[in-house]
């Protein structure tokens, strides 16, 4: 019979907590670029079979068992799943990331590249997609997008990442000492450009995107706590191999996650398969899991690129450190914010009820219709997405997916998080 495990008290947070801290420290880095989506999954398609009979164990040995997982290499294929009840981003990504992930300059010359991870991340954030990925330790991983007839790869080997996607032939690189992932100035293959020496850590963003279950599973341990609920239920099989289930709940209400799963290889500790599915029921938000996986070290020349001829090369640059990413242009003149026109948030509540409270750039609303603020196409598109609520706060909109709510109020307040709609108009009427 498949272990199982009555649901953990809180007298044992506390050593919950401390193996989830350690757990943290040994997830295995993979290098993707851009943005958090936190709301990345990878789906194990047809990888889940069976129900093993192993050694039973407690939810605190399971995590003990996580903390204590050294694995540093591994390769496999995965696949990606995300349905946040939005509509595709991917035909979007263009028109708000700056057509294709290419930036545009005050001339209007294109300065960016098709192959920059900020906006190719996009693209992740809905519907299914194929990883293939490799580590090789904090060094060394890759991570590559399958598609029909093309591919996109994010290789981070040393000190360098490189991002190439074959449909385009462009390749952006960055340096560990000076690179964003926000764009940059183009060259031919073969050309130079300074490095060492242009502003943000390089690539940082392309080694915090989540991309396999073992990241998925870092945060999600990083969430328990009195409010959480732990058990072990049961075993899987999960890309042939054998795995127990650590499932993790809210004891709040008011929150949209339902619950966690995570698959944990039984032999090496590793995290095999995250599963979030939404307090609403229905399809997961987020799937992780491995549909092949193998542990042995991946050869060296798995991380090694050099831009095939022709290819179109763009060098990171230091423009997201000017505050171009919080340019906004509406109506005949452009308005600029910059990074310190974004507040700290305030944040309300705690575990899974937490909202994060905060104001817009320029302390107002979004635009009204008719405004001219911005244009028809992106109004239609804002009103189309929002409701239209009321309280003491005044008036506001509450922008809805399957995971993460947000209320913009009309004075320029967000109030954010995974809750619903009912508690984010409660906080709001609360702070007033």
């Amino acid at each position: 019979m498949a272990p199982y495990e009555p649901e953990k008290d809180t007298s044992e947070a506390g050593e919950l907590r401390a193996g989830r801290r350690k757990a943290a420290r040994y997830a295995v880095p993979i290098a993707v670029a851009g943005v958090a989506a936190a709301t990345i999954g990878l789906v194990p398609a047809l990888a889940t079979s069976g129900d093993p009979d192993l050694p039973k164990v407690t939810a605190q040995e399971l995590i003990e068992k996580i903390a204590a997982s050294d694995t540093q290499q591994l390769s496999g294929n995965v696949k990606i799943s995300t349905d946040l009840g939005l509509p595709s981003i991917g035909g979007m990504a263009g028109g708000f990331g700056g057509g294709g992930g290419a930036d545009r300059g005050e001339d209007g010359d294109d300065k960016g590249s098709a192959a920059d991870p900020k906006s190719k991340l996009m693209e992740l954030a809905s519907g299914t997609h194929t990883l293939r990925v490799a580590a090789d330790g904090p060094d060394r991983q890759k991570v590559s997008v399958l598609g029909d007839a093309s591919e996109y790869s994010v290789i981070h080997n040393g000190d360098e990442v490189w991002a190439y996607d074959s449909a385009s032939n462009e390749a952006y690189h960055a340096t560990e000492k000076g690179a964003s992932s926000n764009g940059g100035a183009s060259s031919e293959k073969g050309s130079s450009s300074e490095k060492g020496d242009k502003g943000d850590e390089t690539g940082q963003g392309a080694k915090d995107v989540p991309s396999t279950p073992a990241d998925f599973a870092e945060q999600a341990l990083k969430a328990v706590d009195d409010t959480t609920s732990v058990k072990v239920d049961g075993t899987a099989q999960v890309a042939g191999r054998d795995a127990y289930r650590l499932v993790i709940k809210p004891k709040q209400s008011g929150s949209t996650v339902g619950q966690i799963t995570v698959a944990v290889d039984e032999k090496t500790g590793t995290p095999l398969k995250f599963t979030l599915t939404p307090a609403s029921g229905g399809a997961a938000v987020v799937d992780a899991g491995f549909t092949k996986v193998d542990f042995d070290k991946p050869s060296a020349s798995t991380f090694d690129f050099t831009p095939p001829k022709g290819t179109k090369v763009t060098e990171a640059d230091e423009h997201g450190k000017e505050g171009r990413d919080f340019r906004y242009k509406g109506g005949k003149e452009g308005q600029e914010f910059d990074k310190g026109d974004l507040n700290e948030p305030k944040i309300i509540g705690e575990g899974w009820s937490t909202i994060a409270e905060l104001k817009l750039p320029g302390g107002q609303g979004l635009p009204t219709a008719g405004s001219g603020d911005v244009p028809p196409d992106a109004q239609k598109l804002l009103d189309s997405l929002g409701d239209q609520v009321d309280g003491k706060f005044g008036s506001g909109t509450v922008f809805s997916t399957r995971l993460i709510n947000a209320l913009v109020t009309d004075d320029g307040t967000v109030y954010v998080g995974a809750v619903t709609k009912d508690a984010l108009v409660k906080a709001a009427n609360d702070a007033h």
